[in-house]
């Protein structure tokens, strides 16, 4: 099957061969038939398969080509389609594919998002948008100002759909919806979907169209996984191994807090390894210059929260390393898919402490596999190390494992409470600052 077979216009064909693009991926080519037709979408793709294209040339060819349903007084464009995101890098991404493939179509398109002025975002949308591209917590900025008007949107769009219908967001998405007219388009694309989430997301839509290309929640094949079992204390020390033993480039690494990502990005600087780190307390211009920075091969390390873990499409990506295991299983599926993306190869290396053997298991349980487990020969785990609960991204005890026999600092033994899907909600409704006013 060729892009030329699905019904897309001659002007949206040829920006696709632009990009060296000639057959549609499995989810491009059930999805875009489907959304060309007015059904509503629930989608679910291993990351790095074409999802947004997937949705963004089917919704360019029937503004292209349909009418605006309402106009606002003065005459400028309304807002037709509205697409939400979880993340500015996210959003920022999706409005490149949507300038990308409308280039030849006489539509126009703005992201907002926040960290930056608000002031020329506004000046944009007085001129007249078709497209927005917007995170929740700067939209409804916007809509309290009076500055948006939401009253025309024929096409509604969630990327990451399970992480803007969770906990973090789920307020706000409410929300928004109550500014959208009823009738109106809605599509829905994520890698993972919980069966919570696919409940939920029932309301939003209707009579819509299912979409696995991939049984649920699995990560790409190409990605090659491997787990490292060792001590924390020593996971920085096996992480500068790792890289300047392998010469391993380009490096996304992962940790649970934003204070964690600087100290390991500081760390690996002092060993002689250019690193940056990125998370939501970072300015946009600092998370800006580090994704390009690191892009364009000057920095060697990028350090990173889940804020990372959604929609960073780096080009040829070769390694992802997970330093402390997400809270949440769904996570770990989006932060490796950071690699393995367009048919190519990646690995997917994670460090793994005696505090987070129930987090492994918890991902295993979603993958349905046991990843390969491998010592690398110095770093053997000390066996007299026991565990610590893990709260909040943080150890109960506020220090280095305890040994058999020792005390926390507040007398009592450390015992071990598993860490699982209850914590990961209590993070996601603690952290809400780095999703809700992105």
């Amino acid at each position: 099957m060729s892009f030329d077979t699905l019904g897309l216009s001659a002007e949206l064909l040829r920006a696709v061969a632009s990009q060296g693009y000639t057959v549609p991926t499995p989810v491009q080519s059930q999805a875009i038939p489907l959304i060309l037709q007015g059904r509503d979408i629930m989608a679910g793709a291993q990351t790095g398969t074409g999802k947004t294209a997937g949705f963004t040339l089917p919704m360019l060819q029937t503004l292209a080509t349909r009418p605006a349903s309402g106009a606002v007084s003065n005459g400028r464009r309304p807002v037709r389609a509205l697409v939400l995101t979880p993340t500015r890098e996210l959003a920022a991404q999706v409005h490149e594919s949507i300038v990308t493939y409308g280039r030849h179509l006489n539509l126009k398109s703005l992201v907002v998002f926040g960290g930056v002025s608000i002031n020329p975002q506004i000046a944009a949308l007085r001129r007249g948008v078709d497209i927005l591209v917007a995170t929740p917590g700067r939209l409804l900025d916007h809509a309290s100002q009076r500055t948006v008007d939401l009253s025309s949107v024929e096409f509604l769009v969630l990327d990451e759909a399970d992480r803007m219908l969770d906990m973090g967001f789920i307020r706000d998405i409410r929300r928004v919806l109550k500014l959208l007219p009823a009738k109106r388009q809605n599509l829905l694309f994520s890698a993972t979907f919980s069966g919570e989430i696919r409940e939920l997301a029932d309301g939003l839509l209707s009579n819509p169209a299912s979409i696995d290309v991939a049984p649920r929640n699995t990560p790409a094949e190409l990605i090659a996984q491997k787990v490292h079992p060792v001590d924390k204390s020593r996971k920085r020390e096996l992480l500068s191994l790792l890289i300047g033993k392998n010469d391993w480039r380009q490096v996304l690494v992962f940790t649970r807090t934003k204070h964690g990502a600087n100290r390991l990005a500081e760390q690996l600087e002092q060993d002689g390894l250019t690193a940056a780190a990125i998370h939501g307390n970072k300015s946009q211009g600092a998370r800006t210059r580090a994704l390009a920075d690191f892009k364009a091969g000057k920095v060697r390390i990028l350090v990173a929260t889940d804020i990372a873990a959604r929609g960073l499409d780096i080009d040829q990506l070769p390694h992802v390393v997970n330093y402390e295991l997400p809270h949440v299983p769904e996570d770990y599926v989006h932060r490796i898919g950071r690699t393995g993306r367009a048919g190519r190869n990646g690995e997917a290396v994670s460090l793994v402490c005696v505090d987070e053997k129930d987090l492994l298991r918890g991902i295993e349980r979603l993958l349905g596999v046991t990843l390969v487990s491998e010592i690398v020969p110095g770093f053997a785990p000390d066996p007299r190390v026991r565990a610590e609960p893990i709260e909040n991204g943080r150890r109960g005890g506020g220090g280095k494992p305890k040994r058999p026999g020792e005390q926390s600092r507040h007398g009592a033994q450390a015992h071990h409470r598993p860490a699982g899907r209850s914590g990961g909600a209590r993070r996601r409704q603690g952290s809400r600052n780095t999703g809700t006013r992105p």
